[in-house]
């Protein structure tokens, strides 16, 4: 964490020295140094204009990384009315943009004594990181990443039974059939991800998970669904940590092709 407060200082700071440089060459004298004529400023603007037009070549190369969420099973290990487990996998585009697919599966049971049916579910979601800073060089691939996911979840509730407890009429029990329900959620991730030995990531997520018409199933919401967390509740917040491989393969750098005769 500390080296990425460094880097944004360093950043800041190399910034400001540029930019008070360069007001005192336009147009001044700099100690040892005659004044810089306007015209020669005007034309040095105009190559600065024209060469920013040039696309950046992104020379970082390929990388696909695997990973599996580590607490999951530790939630599993300490919670005996609910489970699930939790994988991920990113493919670097460009402009440091990596898209994202997550899934697995799940469930709960439902156990009181009023109330007792259980619950499973295999979820996906779909979505993008966005690296927050600069890359030091092509093979520096550790990042502090803000991201964009869209969770779906098939739920299989399976039959329940009830009993209703009334000392005027008498004790009720019954039992309801089972349901399938679908989950559609947005989510809002933020997170880092370091390269501690070659190839292997360990990072964390933070997630702020958002329920699109978590109405339509309000009265009839499981405990718990896989991927997402309670059923009944709209918006909810989670954590992973994620243990990663990633395999890299290098990019095509057309710039130092040569032309061909």
């Amino acid at each position: 964490m500390y080296r990425y407060i460094y880097i944004l200082i360093f950043s800041v700071l190399v910034v400001c020295c540029s930019q008070h440089s360069f007001a005192q060459v336009n147009g001044t004298t700099v100690t040892g140094y005659p004044t810089v004529p306007d015209t020669l400023v005007v034309i040095n603007s105009n190559a600065t204009d024209s060469n920013a037009h040039i696309k950046k070549k992104d020379l970082a190369g390929h990388q696909l990384a695997i990973g599996v969420d580590l607490v999951s099973p530790i939630t599993n290990a300490l919670v005996s009315d609910k489970f699930g487990y939790e994988f991920e996998a990113d493919y670097y585009l460009r402009n440091e943009f990596y898209l994202v697919a997550e899934g697995g599966w799940g469930g709960s049971n439902v156990n009181y004594t009023d109330l007792k049916y259980t619950t499973t579910n295999p979820f996906f979601r779909f979505g993008f990181n966005k690296t927050m800073l600069v890359r030091d060089n092509p093979k520096d691939w550790d990042m502090m990443l803000i991201g964009l996911r869209l969770g779906y979840a098939n739920i299989n509730k399976n039959p329940a039974t009830y009993l209703i407890t009334d000392s005027t009429w008498g004790n009720v029990s019954g039992s309801r059939p089972g349901t399938s329900i679908n989950a559609v959620w947005l989510e809002v991730t933020g997170g880092m991800r370091v390269e501690f030995i070659k190839n292997v990531f360990a990072g964390w997520n933070i997630r702020g998970k958002f329920m699109m018409d978590g109405k339509s199933f309000a009265n009839d919401a499981p405990l718990f669904i896989a991927g997402y967390g309670k059923g009944d509740k709209n918006a909810v917040f989670d954590f992973n940590l994620y243990i990663s491989y990633a395999i890299r393969w290098d990019r095509k750098n057309m710039a130092s092709a040569k032309p061909k005769r």
